[in-house]
């Protein structure tokens, strides 16, 4: 039954808007088919370009965030797990485990997460949305036909598309100080109460979102807001009985984003224990605007005025180059606009282009405060936008993201900046886009005076009119060319980390999870999602699949203790992950087993090719004493070398040195066998595995449960993990992740490389 219902009520919504376009007009449905182009496009983008995520780890907060709210949480309760289970810009407080961001962009993420258990969803929607209130404020602002100019250069800006189709907050928070600025000039325009309100909710919204974001947004129209009441106060007086128009519009504005400062303050409050410190700052406090010392995590810089002025400036010529529509030319679209805008202004035209001069205004005002005529207001709405271009670039000269995003000012192709355009100037495309589209209106409108002097001087119509289709050509190819260029390197960028993503993840689309529990490398630092953000864990930390960091022995234990039904998977890989799109890794997702009894018998086997030596074999613990080793003169070329050793009570014992043992920290700790091959030439190839044990017999072993439950560590006295992590070196013992040994894919080694292992554990 209620499937049936969504059906029908879907069906009488697209019913009724069809029926609406039906009856638009030409402009109109042009608006509507750029803002559904916009949507359709970042859908597209999203589940292509980013399809496993960005190179913004930013992604995989909003994500996990959006998942905690669909749970009803608005933060992990991990206990003695957090640090094994901490997500990427996640603040731990106690076994809490909270994000830095504000909820409310995770929330709309979680809106389609929820309806369609597709989160892209809502990026198609914001972008569909933003493009359509970037019209309806140019049309406002600059004309209906303008307005639609300024939405195809919103909507084919590259900062609008890339940014826009990742999970992160610019886009979404520019909805809704879009919603804002329209619906605060339609209070203006038309004295609407209900449009004042609207406007400060949306405001409201988009400080929970964003704070100084928003604030840098608002500042133009909050300056206008309080000009129009004082003026209101000053000629008619402060009668609360009968309050001025503007007053009442504006102070219902107020009043609604004053509530939703309320809110974020509570959200502050309930999160962070203190209304005024908001969770960006618990995580690092001194990452807010301002000048001297910044810093966050392991990273800080001096950040001083002339570095403000010099990141900035670069920035903002990246932006005017290469990141609003079509590049340059984009640019100078919105110079000639905002030149036209001024002529027009001084020419007493109406931005639109109608010359209203001794014309009957029907907006005219009426003395009682209403907003004054057209001319005047679009005049108005123009000044608040050049406003919010002002207060975009001052604002921003006070925060140092700006600088962490550019990373190196020489290269343009270094830093987030270089992926997504300087995203938080991404606001400055609403102005940049509505004169832009006024600067195409007035070459559009320059197009009849052009073909009529044309054909003045050629005396030929036809020719005329082919002559300004021959400019129109060019002028479109011109521009085309100039938004392809634009693109072209940040999307082949893009691609190529999507490339590298997809391999690395490649074992995961194979594998299907069920009760599982998956530890994961920290190339980055302990934490998960960053960098593999499609590895996340869900509220309850309880899915299909639990994902881990694999850390300390003691502390991997623990988190096997707390899940001691799953089955057990190790993820790694062959090579070094760094942020350069064109260093690959092999991945390899192996299943784990924790063997235990009163003795672990295990026998290692190598591969030896020709012209060896020696062979050194090696055994020693990362936190316990002693040595193990002995050495095998001229090993056979060809012939397997087998190893027998063995960990018990007595720590871990090598079988071809019988006397000597290696103690084992009982808690946990790493056992490290190593065969070295020495070549005449003095060269070496080392097979180093490295086995994860525990001693089970010791008071410090145990964990909590995620649920509570204390779970016991095992029936004997020895506990490994197996199958070891392994590895094969050139020239070095021990060479990290570069050589992972993988046993599925023997291309990857050379073919004489035999690398096998087994244990057999006895009570």
């Amino acid at each position: 039954m209620s499937s049936r219902s969504d059906s029908s009520l879907f069906a009488r919504l697209a019913a009724r808007f069809r029926q609406r376009l039906a009856r638009a007009d030409r402009t109109t449905a042009a608006a509507v088919c750029v803002s559904l182009t916009a949507g359709v496009l970042t859908f597209a983008v999203a589940a292509t370009l980013f399809s496993h995520h960005s190179a913004n780890h930013d992604e995989g907060v909003y994500l996990t965030q959006a998942a905690l709210l669909l749970g009803g949480q608005l933060e992990f309760h991990a206990g003695a797990l957090a640090d094994a289970v901490h997500p990427w810009f996640f603040v731990e407080d106690g076994g809490r485990l909270y994000p830095k961001y504000s909820p409310v962009p995770a929330a709309t993420y979680a809106i389609s997460m929820a309806l369609f258990d597709e989160p892209r969803v809502t990026l198609a929607a914001v972008a569909a949305g933003n493009a359509a209130l970037v019209y309806l404020l140019g049309a406002m602002a600059v004309g209906r036909r303008a307005g639609v100019a300024a939405a195809v250069l919103f909507a084919a800006s590259p900062m609008a598309i890339l940014t826009g189709a990742t999970f992160l907050s610019y886009a979404p928070t520019t909805f809704f100080n879009l919603l804002f600025a329209v619906a605060y000039l339609r209070s203006v325009r038309d004295g609407s109460t209900a449009a004042a309100g609207v406007a400060g909710a949306a405001i409201g919204i988009a400080f929970f979102a964003r704070p100084f974001t928003a604030v840098l947004f608002a500042a133009p129209f909050i300056c206008h807001a309080l000009w129009r009441v004082g003026s209101a106060t000053a000629a008619e007086g402060l009668d609360l009985s009968a309050l001025p128009s503007p007053v009442r519009r504006h102070g219902l504005t107020a009043l609604f984003g004053t509530l939703f400062v309320g809110v974020t303050l509570a959200y502050n409050l309930r999160i962070t224990g203190s209304p005024l410190t908001f969770p960006y700052q618990a995580f690092a406090p001194m990452d807010g605007p301002g000048f001297g010392e910044r810093r966050i995590l392991g990273h800080s810089v001096e950040y001083t005025l002339p570095l403000a002025l010099e990141s900035n400036g670069y920035a903002l010529r990246e932006l005017a180059t290469r990141w609003v529509a079509a590049g340059p030319l984009g640019t100078l679209l919105a110079l000639v606009g905002g030149a036209v805008a001024v002529r027009r202004w001084r020419a007493g035209v109406d931005l639109a282009g109608a010359d209203l001069a001794g014309a009957v205004d029907p907006d005219a005002s009426s003395g009682n405060g209403d907003p004054p005529g057209i001319p005047s207001f679009r005049r108005t709405a123009a000044l608040l936008l050049a406003g919010v271009a002002v207060s975009v670039v001052v604002g921003n000269l006070f925060f140092w993201g700006t600088h962490n995003a550019l990373a190196d000012l020489s290269d343009p192709t270094d830093g987030l900046a270089s992926l997504f355009g300087p995203f938080y100037h991404f606001d400055l495309l609403v102005p940049l886009s509505v004169f832009g589209g006024l600067g195409v209106a007035a070459a559009a409108r320059a197009l009849p005076r052009l073909r009529d002097a044309l054909a003045a001087r050629t005396g030929s119509e036809r020719g005329a009119r082919a002559g300004v289709a021959v400019v129109v050509a060019v002028a479109l190819v011109v521009a085309s060319g100039a938004a392809v260029a634009a693109a072209s390197d940040p999307v082949e960028r893009n691609a190529a980390i999507d490339a590298k993503h997809e391999a690395a993840y490649a074992p995961f689309e194979e594998t299907e999870f069920s009760d599982a529990l998956v530890f994961v490398p920290t190339p980055y630092g302990e934490w998960l999602a960053h960098p593999f953000q499609e590895l996340r864990n869900g509220p309850g930390l309880d899915g299909d699949a639990v994902y881990a960091l694999d850390r300390d022995p003691e502390e991997d234990f623990a988190v096997l203790d707390a899940y001691p039904n799953r089955t057990i998977y190790r993820y790694g890989y062959r090579g070094v992950w760094t942020a350069d799109p064109d260093d690959r890794v092999t991945p390899k997702l192996e299943p784990i087993e924790v063997r235990s009894g009163s003795r672990v018998d295990a026998e290692t086997t190598v591969g030896v090719p020709e012209r060896v030596d020696s062979a050194r074999v090696r055994v020693e613990t990362r936190r316990g004493e002693g040595r193990a080793v002995y050495t095998v003169a001229d090993p056979e070329a060809g012939d397997p070398l087998s190893v027998g050793w063995s960990v018990g009570s007595d720590g871990v014992r090598l079988a071809g040195a019988p006397n000597e043992s290696v103690s084992v920290d009982p808690a946990g700790d790493v056992a490290f066998l190593t065969v070295t091959l020495f070549a005449p030439d003095g060269s070496t190839f080392t097979y180093r595995q490295e086995a994860t044990v525990r001693m089970a017999d010791d008071e410090a072993v145990g964990g909590e449960a995620v649920g509570g439950e204390a779970v016991g560590s095992g029936e004997g006295d020895v506990e490994v993990v197996w199958p070891p992590e392994r590895s094969v070196c050139r020239l070095v013992t021990d060479c990290g992740s570069e050589g992972t040994y993988l046993p599925d894919q023997p291309a990857k080694h050379s073919e004489w490389v035999v690398f096998e292992t087994r244990a057999e554990a006895s009570d």
